[in-house]
C-alpha cells in the first residue's frame, strides 16, 4: 500500500501583499479576507483608494470627487437590513413591481456609471436573508436586480471560524471566492506603516516595541501564555492593532485623569496585562530628555537606565529631528545606548518612515552606522 502523505496548503498574505491582489483579480474575482479579530482588515479600503491615488478615507466619506477611478463604498453588513440595499416598490403605471436600489451603492447620480470598489465587511455576520443578497453581489455583481457598472470590485471580511465570534460561511458560497487568510501584522509592520504616520504616541509606540508578543496571534506556536492577544475563550479585551489605536485616547488624556481611571480605563481597551505594563512605560516617560536638548549636548546626556524609556526618546527624535547637522549629533546618542538591538529599532524607524527616510538615507553617520551592524540585518 502506498504511503500517503498530507500536505498544509494553507497559506497568508501579509496586509501590503493584499494591496496589490485585491486590485487585480477583484474585477473577476471576489476576494474574501479573513483574520482575527481587530488586525485591520477594514482598513484595506483606505490603503487601496490611497494606492489608487484617489481621495476616499474611511467609512463616513461620501463625498463625491470627481476624479476618482472608482467610488469607493463601505457597507458594515451586521447592521444592514434589506431596505438599506434595495427594495421592490410598485410601478403604477406598469402595474408592475420595479427593484429601486439603495443610494448607498451609487447607482444613481453623477457617478453611476464608474466602476464601484465595494468593501462587504463581516459579511458573515449579516442576516442571513441579507447574506444571500450579498452573496448575488459578490458572484455576480448584481445589487438584487441592478448590475454593476463594469470593471466594479467587490472584497469582503469576516473572522475566522476558530476565532468563535459566528462566521460560518456555506460550501458553495466559499467555492466561488477567493478566501484568504491576512498575517496580523507585526509589531514592526504596525510601527512602521500604521502608528508613525498616524500620529500615536510614543509610549504606545516604545510599548509596542519592547512586548512584539502583543501583535502575535493565537494561531501562532507557543501562544498559549501570551496574556496579551486574542483567544477566543479569553478575554474581551486585549492587544491588538486596533485595540492598541484606540488606546492612544486615554495615554493623550492621562493628565486629566486619576490613576485609577487611567489604569481601568487601559485594562478596559487592552486588557489587565498590557495594561500593567503600559502604566510601567507611563511611570518612566517623566525620565525621557527632550530631543533638542540631546542634540545641544549629545556626549553629556546620560542615557536612560531604562529601555522602555531609552525607546520612547528614540521614537521621539523619528518624529522631529529635520536636518544632518541635528541627525549627526543625535546618532553620538544613539551609538552610546549598549543594546545594538535598541539602536537597530532607531535605524529601522529612519529608513521605513516616509519624513525620515530622505534625511537618513544621506546621512553619513547612519551609513557607518548600516555599516558596522550589518550582521543584524
Amino acid at each position: 500500500m502506498s504511503k500517503t502523505t498530507t500536505l498544509n496548503f494553507e497559506k497568508t498574505m501579509s496586509i501590503s501583499e493584499l494591496r496589490t491582489f485585491i486590485p487585480a483579480v477583484g474585477a473577476d474575482l471576489t476576494v474574501m479576507v479573513k483574520s482575527e479579530p481587530g488586525c485591520g482588515k477594514t482598513s484595506l479600503l483606505g490603503m487601496i483608494a490611497e494606492d489608487m491615488g484617489d481621495k476616499w478615507r474611511n467609512a463616513r466619506d461620501t463625498t463625491h470627487y470627481p476624479d476618482d477611478k472608482y467610488d469607493y463604498i463601505y457597507v458594515d453588513c451586521p447592521v444592514k437590513d434589506m431596505q438599506d440595499i434595495g427594495m421592490t416598490i410598485p410601478n403604477h403605471t406598469t402595474q408592475s413591481l420595479e427593484y429601486y436600489v439603495s443610494s448607498l451603492l451609487k447607482l444613481t447620480g453623477p457617478s453611476a456609471n464608474r466602476p464601484k470598489f465595494i468593501l462587504l465587511d463581516e459579511v458573515m455576520k449579516a442576516p442571513k436573508l441579507l447574506q444571500i443578497i450579498f452573496t448575488r453581489l459578490m458572484l455576480e455583481h448584481m445589487a438584487g436586480d441592478k448590475p454593476l457598472p463594469d470593471g466594479s470590485i467587490i472584497m469582503a471580511t469576516s473572522n475566522n471560524e476558530s476565532d468563535g465570534v459566528g462566521d460560518n460561511m456555506l460550501a458553495h458560497l466559499g467555492n466561488r471566492v477567493c478566501i484568504v487568510r491576512m498575517q496580523k501584522p507585526t509589531a514592526m509592520e504596525w510601527l512602521t506603516n500604521y502608528a508613525n504616520p498616524n500620529g500615536i504616541s510614543r509610549t504606545v509606540r516604545a510599548f509596542v516595541a519592547m512586548y512584539p508578543k502583543c501583535m502575535a496571534s493565537y494561531l501562532d506556536k507557543d501562544q498559549e501564555d501570551n496574556p496579551y492577544i486574542f483567544k477566543p475563550n479569553g478575554p474581551k479585551s486585549f492587544c491588538s492593532p486596533r485595540s492598541l489605536a484606540k488606546c492612544d485616547v486615554i495615554v493623550k488624556k492621562r493628565d486629566v485623569l486619576t490613576d485609577n481611571a487611567l489604569h481601568a480605563g487601559l485594562a478596559g481597551t487592552i486588557g489587565a496585562a498590557a495594561a500593567g505594563d503600559m502604566a510601567a512605560f507611563l511611570a518612566v516617560e517623566r525620565s525621557v530628555v527632550p530631543t533638542d536638548k540631546i542634540v545641544k549636548d549629545p556626549d553629556g546626556t546620560p542615557v536612560p537606565k531604562e529601555i522602555a524609556a531609552q525607546l520612547m526618546v528614540l521614537f521621539q527624535a523619528v518624529d522631529v529631528l529635520d536636518t544632518h547637522d541635528d541627525l549627526n549629533k543625535f546618532m553620538i546618542f544613539v551609538n552610546k545606548i549598549p543594546s545594538q538591538e535598541i539602536q537597530s529599532i532607531f535605524f529601522t524607524m529612519c529608513m521605513r518612515s516616509p519624513r525620515m527616510v530622505k534625511l537618513a538615507a544621506r546621512n553619513e553617520q547612519i551609513k557607518k552606522w548600516a555599516l558596522d551592524n550589518h550582521v543584524m540585518f
